[in-house]
């Protein structure tokens, strides 16, 4: 039975002009899957200490975003496993254009959006939304007229996700931490302060803090914000 290898899932990388992610732009299907990928993840703390003291508490400051580093190959000598260059249709000077293809979906700026485009990397298991960080193209091999035959891209992505997924992660439930909820079609803003305070008293407050002239009447898929409170 021949095995089609055309058929491997490979890294796919897709670009949205929406931090929603809901209608792709483009996407780069990578020629080559990684060896490897890697994750880091990082917490801050505050630094600061106080005089006359030998130590410090390491006070929780922030999380910063994950970081997934990983290297594209992009080869078009024609010499690859199985010939799958050739199947596929790559040329001899389609490496150039294919590093700039990448930069112009994931780095340069939009002109819808006035920044780089939204991202998803897709591979197996990994479901990475994020925007791209920094990339440094090597040229490694070349034709007899200086065409660059072979490129290596070492790219760092960061996560970025919307922000009702980021405090629907993050799992923000004291009511001296700020909070953003959307509106459903019964909610009631004392009933909503009640979740969030554990008391309705507060509807008052975030009234005012929204701006509300009638928070009777609430419109589904308002956002409304409820500032942090000391108890």
């Amino acid at each position: 039975m021949a095995f089609n290898f055309l058929k491997f899932e490979k890294l796919t990388i897709v670009s949205y002009d929406k931090v929603e992610r809901e209608d792709k732009v483009d996407e780069f299907v990578v020629m080559f899957n990684p060896e490897s990928y890697s994750l880091s993840y990082e917490n801050i703390y505050s630094r600061a200490q106080g005089i006359n003291t030998s130590g410090r508490v390491a006070n929780y400051a922030m999380s910063k975003p994950e970081k997934l580093n990983l290297k594209i190959i992009l080869d078009g000598s024609g010499v690859s496993t199985f010939g799958l260059t050739n199947i596929i249709g790559r040329g001899h000077d389609d490496v150039y254009k294919q590093v700039q293809r990448f930069l112009e979906m994931t780095s340069y700026m939009d002109g819808k959006l006035h920044e780089p485009r939204f991202l998803t990397l897709k591979w197996g298991d990994l479901l990475f939304k994020c925007r791209l960080g920094s990339v440094t193209i090597n040229y490694t091999l070349f034709n007899s007229s200086g065409i660059p035959l072979r490129a290596e891209l070492d790219t760092s992505f960061f996560g970025d996700i919307e922000k009702s997924e980021r405090l629907k992660k993050e799992r923000k439930s004291s009511p001296d931490l700020t909070h953003y909820r959307i509106v459903g079609a019964h909610d009631r803003l004392p009933l909503m302060c009640e979740k969030i305070y554990g008391s309705p008293q507060y509807y008052v407050l975030v009234a005012k803090a929204n701006n509300l002239d009638d928070f009777r009447n609430l419109k589904p898929g308002q956002e409304i914000y409820f500032p942090p409170i000391e108890k």
